[in-house]
Formats: C-alpha cells, sequence, structure tokens
C-alpha cells in the first residue's frame, strides 16, 4: 500500500472507501462468475452447446485475470479481501450466474452468461464513472475490464440473436486489454 498513491486519489476526490467497496464487491464477483462459467461450461453438451464452449472458457479465463488485476489494486489502495471465502463470495455485487433449472438448455446457459456480463458492466461503467479524471491507474483498469466484458456480452447475445456476427474467437494470449496489468 503507498499512502501517497491513497492521498493522490483522495486529493483528486475520490472517496477511496466508496471506491474500494466497489473494488472488492467487483472482484468478488468474478471469482464468482470464474466458479459458476466452470459449471455452466461443463453442461455446454451437444451440437448447440459444443459452439459455445469455447467462448464460455475464454470468458472464464478472463474474468479470473480481472479478479487478480483487481485484487492488486485494492491492495494499492490500501484494502483488503475477506480471509473466509463464503464472506468474500456474499459480497459479489451481481448474483451468481447459476445453473438453469434444466441445466443441459443452452439457451438459458447463454442466457445466464449474457445476463451475467450485462450486471458486470454496469459495475465497471460506475467504477469508470467515478474515477473519471481523478483517479487515472483504477480507471484505466475498470476501462480495461469494462471493454472485455462489453465483447463477453457481445458474443452470448450474437448466439441468442442469430444475426451475423463481427467477433472472432480470441487468438494468443487471453485478456487482450486487462494483460498489461498482469505483468
Amino acid at each position: 500500500m503507498s499512502e501517497f498513491a491513497i492521498k493522490m486519489v483522495e486529493d483528486a476526490g475520490v472517496n477511496v472507501e466508496e471506491l474500494l467497496k466497489l473494488l472488492i464487491t467487483n472482484a468478488a464477483s468474478e471469482m464468482s462468475t470464474y466458479f459458476h462459467y466452470m459449471l455452466l461450461r461443463t453442461n455446454l453438451i451437444g451440437i448447440e452447446g459444443e459452439s459455445v464452449k469455447e467462448i464460455t472458457e475464454a470468458a472464464r479465463i478472463e474474468d479470473r485475470n480481472h479478479y487478480e488485476a483487481l485484487v492488486t489494486r485494492i491492495y494499492e489502495l490500501g484494502g483488503t479481501i475477506p480471509d473466509n471465502l463464503c464472506e468474500f463470495y456474499n459480497m459479489a455485487s451481481c448474483p451468481p450466474a447459476n445453473l438453469p433449472e434444466q441445466p443441459n438448455d443452452t439457451l438459458e446457459i447463454i442466457r445466464t452468461l449474457r445476463d451475467a456480463e450485462r450486471c458486470a458492466m454496469a459495475g465497471y461503467q460506475k467504477i469508470c464513472k467515478m474515477t473519471f479524471d481523478k483517479d487515472f491507474r483504477t480507471y484505466d483498469l475498470a476501462l480495461a475490464i469494462l471493454h472485455e466484458e462489453t465483447e463477453h456480452e457481445s458474443w452470448f447475445s450474437e448466439f441468442l440473436c442469430g444475426k451475423p456476427s463481427g467477433h472472432f474467437v480470441r487468438i494468443g494470449e487471453p485478456s487482450p486489454f486487462v494483460s498489461k496489468f498482469l505483468k
């Protein structure tokens, strides 16, 4: 933790305590979606399910990267995450992306994935608004995550609407926008 960095953010007009709460609850959501996307991915079976399995895995891995990048910033700003996993899980800003009642219903799984991405997008939009022109490091991180969450939401929405897509599978390293925060 850097007292100087915290003071800079406070002096710029950001309530660091409020910002930390948002960062922590969004980190809890990322950890939760990493777990739940694994369960959802394993239930994507058959021809329909297999067609979306790869992008679900890409979103899952990128959500893990989002979690790790957020934790770094949380600690830089003097925050911590709970050492109790259940407590941390329950802090998530988004509801869990649970399996639907019919666990092999591919369309319902895709809707669940899309809705989880939409909730995440709203959380990062809020952080961007709070830190814009004030806390450049947190803003840059939240914007990078927002870029990836927006792509994830588009991937899943395009499956549901059945229209041509301009998106392709990730080639190379995951998290093209967030990777600079993981080095």
